[in-house]
């Protein structure tokens, strides 16, 4: 191995631990939102709680969905790795429309809360609420960002090594997202649906 090759290899090292450590302190980001929702998901001063308010049949849509654009986005990258460009722009282009309408019905369910009259300001719960759900709605819109602008480099370059180097880390993100969101349908909307 030459002496660029193994420079390389210790750039690429040292970015997927670098992005390792930013998905381990987003953990951590989610972790206190989960500990403050779980402190405060039976504070609802008088109003109605999560079982009242969520629609479940609405939420697994949501959580299909986006369970989806996970298995898609793993797709692109496989074919990334196959060094077939049309495929990876096909499958992020599903990934992307699978995340919009995930994102889609997620601005809908809060639009309903705020005109129903249950905002964020109405109760501990619903400020607890809309800050853990909210907060995996921005990083899903960031996702979207980096996965249109990725797209839009691997249309005008292709796939050098670079570009298959942020569709993996792309791919880390998304897959993570998903996994808050799982204990997000779990804790929030099942555990909120059986009165726990």
């Amino acid at each position: 191995m030459s002496r660029t090759e193994t420079s390389a290899q210790d750039n690429d090292s040292k970015t997927f631990l670098g992005f390792w450590i930013y998905l381990m302190t987003d953990c951590i980001l989610f972790a206190s939102l989960f500990a403050t929702y779980a402190v405060l998901h039976k504070n609802t001063f008088g109003g109605e709680g999560a079982h009242e308010l969520f629609s479940m049949p609405f939420v697994l849509a949501e959580t299909l969905i986006l369970l989806t654009s996970s298995f898609t986005s793993g797709l692109a990258l496989l074919a990334a790795h196959r060094g077939n460009k049309n495929q990876v722009l096909a499958w992020l282009l599903v990934t992307f429309v699978l995340g919009l309408s995930f994102l889609t019905l997620e601005v809908t369910e809060f639009r309903s809360l705020f005109y129903e009259g249950n905002s964020w300001e109405r109760s501990g719960f619903l400020s607890a609420f809309f800050t853990l759900v909210g907060t995996h709605g921005l990083h899903i819109t960031a996702g979207l960002m980096w996965m249109a602008v990725l797209g839009w480099r691997v249309l005008r370059l292709g796939l050098p090594s670079v570009n298959v180097k942020r569709l993996t880390m792309l791919s880390m993100f998304w897959h993570f997202l998903d996994v808050v969101w799982i204990f997000i349908f779990t804790i929030v909307y099942l555990m909120g649906e059986i009165g726990l």
